[in-house]
């Protein structure tokens, strides 16, 4: 009886001691995942302002912006 009890024991401490490692590993996965949202975030305005810049230097942007400053005037 006394080997039934000593297991028992064990196998709740090893299922209690598997609970805290799976919490665990969730915080860090979400941690991990909040962290990519932040740089992905960052990524997306770089990506942004390349695109805008690159638009701003094609020659005939450059051009076309010249010539209404100077109908405008």
């Amino acid at each position: 009886m006394e080997d039934i009890q000593t297991a028992i024991v064990l196998l709740s401490v090893i299922v209690g001691l598997l609970s805290v490692i799976i919490v665990t590993l969730l915080a860090v996965v979400i941690a991990l995942l909040v962290r990519l949202n932040t740089v992905m975030k960052s990524v997306s305005k770089i990506t942004t302002n390349v695109a805008s810049v690159t638009e701003w230097l094609s020659p005939t942007k450059v051009f076309s912006e010249i010539s209404g400053l100077f109908r405008k005037k």
